[in-house]
């Protein structure tokens, strides 16, 4: 479970293994990380972050925290409190799994499966699970819960955790659960995706006051660095909206032109809301891709998948093309 893309990619290669924009930065958050640096002669101050985000959720300060990135989030919920029955759905990548083992927790997985379309069973959740961890859009599956879905989940003595780590690639956001004030509801947002930060560990958590206090409680003091406190105002600021948005609309462009020839050659796509889609390339499609140049994420350390998967990140066309190109001369793989 500790498998990381970045592994995989020898020099040279098509990076075809990502998960997040490879955009050029705008110039406003470019300048707000330089402004960063030069700050960094004090301790951190997270204040304005936090104000910053409030803002821009509608919620008040003591529902928000700034965190290190998800990450960070996911190992402080891990050791807030003694869960009797933690659950995490699956398929997901690491975080949440590692960060409640490392805290001594046995965790239970619900398993959203290949021949249901990766759609989530609310009613698959034990009864008795105290914590519920769930991605929505899903990683590596692109799928997208309803919001109604994911609501279904909470119960009294629940906590329901939603990490939309990949929801701002969806234009508007229609099934975030940000603006939902529900007992035990948290939901989890990274910076680092949409934003072409993945070195700037920026993130946050926004929901039920009481969690959010209980994770607070947990945080180092001042483990946020200056660099991504400010990538925090800046991202969650009105500047930040625009830009958002067409990167969103682009990536729903470019990821239809990927869907389109996998299609076309073949391959099951699965329906995906992310910047990246998960294809059945078949057996062995993931170490000839190598051999040809091409890096995917491979998914086989994951639950329910198996190595004829194959994680592919959205790319400019040029970037596709080869991808497909390369992949329709392989007429025999299997």
């Amino acid at each position: 479970m500790r498998q990381h893309g970045g592994v995989e990619l020898p020099a040279g290669l098509l990076d075809l293994t990502g998960d997040g924009s490879h955009l050029p930065r705008p110039e406003w958050l470019d300048r707000a990380l330089h402004d960063a640096i030069a700050a960094s002669d004090t301790y951190p101050e997270a204040t304005a972050a936090h104000v910053a985000t409030a803002r821009r959720h509608g919620r008040d300060e003591a529902e928000v925290l700034v965190t290190a990135g998800v990450a960070e989030a996911f190992f402080l919920l891990a050791r807030a409190r003694p869960w009797r029955h933690p659950v995490v759905v699956h398929p997901q990548f690491a975080e949440p799994d590692v960060a409640l083992r490392a805290a001594g927790h046995t965790v239970t997985r619900v398993l959203c499966r290949p021949e249901d379309g990766f759609v989530l069973d609310p009613g698959a959740v034990p009864e008795d699970a105290d914590l519920v961890v769930v991605d929505n859009p899903a990683n590596p599956t692109g799928r997208l819960h309803a919001a109604a879905t994911l609501r279904a989940l909470c119960r009294p003595g629940r906590v329901v955790v939603v990490d939309e780590t990949f929801m701002a690639f969806v234009p508007g956001e229609p099934q975030t659960l940000t603006a939902h004030r529900l007992p035990g509801l948290v939901v989890l947002r990274s910076l680092t995706k949409l934003w072409s930060i993945p070195g700037i560990r920026a993130g946050y958590v926004v929901g039920d006051a009481t969690v959010v206090a209980d994770l607070r409680a947990q945080q180092p003091p001042r483990s946020v660095t200056t660099p991504a406190l400010h990538a925090v105002v800046a991202a969650t600021g009105p500047q930040a909206e625009a830009e958002a948005g067409r990167r969103a609309a682009l990536c729903v462009r470019q990821r239809g032109t990927l869907v389109d020839g996998l299609s076309e050659l073949g391959r099951t796509v699965v329906e995906s809301h992310a910047p990246f889609v998960l294809a059945r390339l078949g057996a062995r499609a993931h170490a000839r891709l190598r051999d040809a140049g091409v890096a995917v994420r491979r998914t086989d350390t994951l639950p329910c998948l198996d190595g004829s998967w194959a994680r592919i990140a959205v790319r400019e066309p040029t970037a596709t093309r080869r991808l497909l190109t390369t992949l329709g001369l392989a007429v025999t793989w299997s």
